[in-house]
């Protein structure tokens, strides 16, 4: 088992990029299918019986909260001036050499191929990749939905820390 070093534990600090992995508004939708299956009741004839809306409340909301919380723990990314947080994986600034440049044309950048940060298999879906060069020649894959402004944030920290 690899023990990823947790973010250093500081007061306050500076969150230069975030994205959170997944909204909370997507448990709306247990409430949203326990009235429609109450109006689909209402509607045909039936009247008024909570115990199938409220099945539909629970389950409904239940697995999509599951599926949040993992989200939230599996695809959230987190920039410090220290350190750099994909999904569950922490790697410190210090760790990182460079950033390469944005894939253009048909030809796919070899950084493509290397391992996506945090303890997923690849780069999340609805995520895109920006290639990162560590430490002793590794490569590897930082992403997130709005990957330019967190290009534009790892860049400008890791020029300060080579600095």
């Amino acid at each position: 088992m690899v023990r990823r070093p947790g973010p250093p534990v500081s007061a306050d600090p500076e969150i230069l990029f975030h994205e959170p992995g997944a909204t909370l508004w997507w448990l709306a939708a247990g409430p949203v299918a326990a009235a429609t299956m109450m109006f689909i009741q209402v509607s045909s004839g039936y009247g008024w019986q909570p115990l199938l809306p409220g099945v539909f409340l629970v389950l409904v909301t239940g697995f999509l909260g599951l599926q949040v919380k993992a989200a939230r723990i599996h695809t959230s990314v987190e920039l410090t001036p220290e350190y750099l947080r994909q999904g569950a994986e922490t790697i410190l600034i210090s760790e990182i050499v460079r950033i390469y440049p944005e894939a253009d044309g048909p030809e796919l950048p070899a950084w493509q191929a290397s391992r996506a940060l945090g303890e997923l298999t690849g780069v999340p879906r609805g995520r895109t990749g920006i290639g990162v060069k560590l430490t002793s020649g590794r490569r590897a894959q930082a992403w997130a939905r709005r990957h330019r402004q967190l290009r534009i944030a790892l860049v400008s920290v890791v020029e300060r820390e080579a600095a």
